[in-house]
């Protein structure tokens, strides 16, 4: 039986449920293996700005009882995987009463904005530059630019926020240091914020597409290289089939799925890129939150926004995977 077939389906989602499970209970441990109590920690801090409180202790011990740290770590981590699934992330330990749930709703949209347009780029003009470059009727002038697609991924993508902070903004100040928006102009559809927006993810997206986007300009030019020799592509030749028909048909057609299995299993690293350069520009997706958070060391939304980074990875991965036999019919799940 050719294609996807319901059997590799509902292995692929057990696979993907385990990872899940596997990833959040990781976050349990780690939370909790860091040096400290996040209450006390909390209240000591406020009691060195603010003077001595009185009767302190016992309002350590009424968060902790509050917040359920009191109870047996077991207990502690059925009820966190119980909430975990029901998305229901509790209250943030520092910003209380302020639910965690509605920190990560203000933050999430900044940060799929940011992520998807970043992704969208990489892999249509990466891939569209890659092409070219390995296309064998491309003047050798435009492949030697091919090197200058390598200067930043050599390093993180910090450093590029870094350098590019530095130059553009700092020095030059062509775009602001920091924030999403300009605070003076109104929230909503119209053009002045939209542009405002643009302004102020133009260096954010510019520090992830710095670093990223050259491999994937280099796989596709190794991928298309490699299949220019194909066999199929020889006879589309011997045809008579123009060079850029074959080019968009056989080439590119056939050079997107690696692609695409390559972007999916980049997305961990482009994420986690993301959350450091949303931190150098104080951004307010979830990459400043879980900073923030950490410095803080505010279980309830570390908790929260590693398991919303780990599911919004883990769900691509898993459709991109559940997709292939519909982007290529050649590709099979089952046995014939």
């Amino acid at each position: 039986m050719n294609g996807l077939t319901w059997k590799y389906a509902l292995h692929r989602i057990g696979i993907y449920l385990l990872t899940i499970l596997i990833s959040i209970t990781l976050i349990f441990v780690i939370s909790r293996a860091v040096p400290g109590d996040p209450i006390e920690n909390m209240w000591r801090q406020l009691e060195m700005q603010k003077g001595q409180i009185e009767g302190v202790d016992l309002i350590i011990d009424h968060y902790k009882e509050l917040f359920g740290l009191n109870e047996p770590i077991g207990i502690q981590y059925l009820k966190y995987l119980w909430n975990t699934v029901r998305f229901e992330f509790g209250v943030s330990f520092v910003h209380y009463p302020t639910s965690v749930s509605s920190m990560i709703g203000h933050a999430l949209p900044w940060t799929l904005g940011l992520g998807l347009i970043t992704t969208l780029i990489i892999f249509i003009f990466g891939n569209g530059i890659g092409a070219v470059f390995g296309w064998e009727r491309t003047p050798k002038f435009i492949k030697t630019i091919i090197p200058s697609s390598l200067i930043f991924t050599s390093i993180p993508s910090v450093l590029a926020a870094l350098f590019l902070l530095s130059i553009f903004s700092k020095n030059l100040g062509w775009f602001p240091l920091a924030g999403a928006y300009n605070s003076n102009v109104t929230q909503g559809w119209n053009w002045p914020y939209i542009a405002s927006v643009i302004k102020y993810g133009f260096l954010p997206v510019l520090s992830i597409l710095l670093v990223n986007i050259g491999w994937t300009i280099l796989g596709m030019r190794a991928m298309v290289v490699t299949i220019g020799g194909a066999d199929y592509v020889r006879l589309a030749q011997a045809k008579g089939l123009k060079p850029f028909y074959i080019l968009k048909k056989y080439t590119v057609r056939n050079a997107l799925l690696p692609q695409l299995t390559s972007l999916a299993l980049s997305l961990g690293g482009l994420i986690s890129g993301q959350v450091l350069v949303e931190s150098i520009f104080s951004y307010p997706g979830m990459g400043m939150l879980i900073f923030r958070a950490i410095r803080e060391q505010d279980f309830n939304v570390i908790q929260a926004t590693s398991y919303m980074f780990i599911l919004i990875t883990a769900t691509s991965v898993l459709l991109i995977d559940l997709l292939y036999p519909l982007i290529d019919p050649r590709i099979t799940h089952g046995e014939d």
